[in-house]
């Protein structure tokens, strides 16, 4: 039996759950989403961000 047939949650239909969410974005006025305020993040984390913000990227 393979993995899949023994998943007995509910299952997303992404292509379905994509229109969904952009239907209800557009009804909201597409507001931006707050990001993460990053006051908990790890030193490994913030060594990773520093390092991609030192290397031209913007996380």
């Amino acid at each position: 039996m393979k993995t899949e047939e023994k998943w007995t949650g509910r299952r997303v239909d992404f292509p379905v759950f994509s229109d969904t969410l952009s239907k209800r974005r557009a009804e909201l006025g597409n507001p931006e989403l707050a990001r993460n305020s990053g006051k908990n993040r790890t030193e490994s984390k913030k060594a990773l961000l520093k390092a991609i913000k030192d290397a031209g990227g913007n996380w």
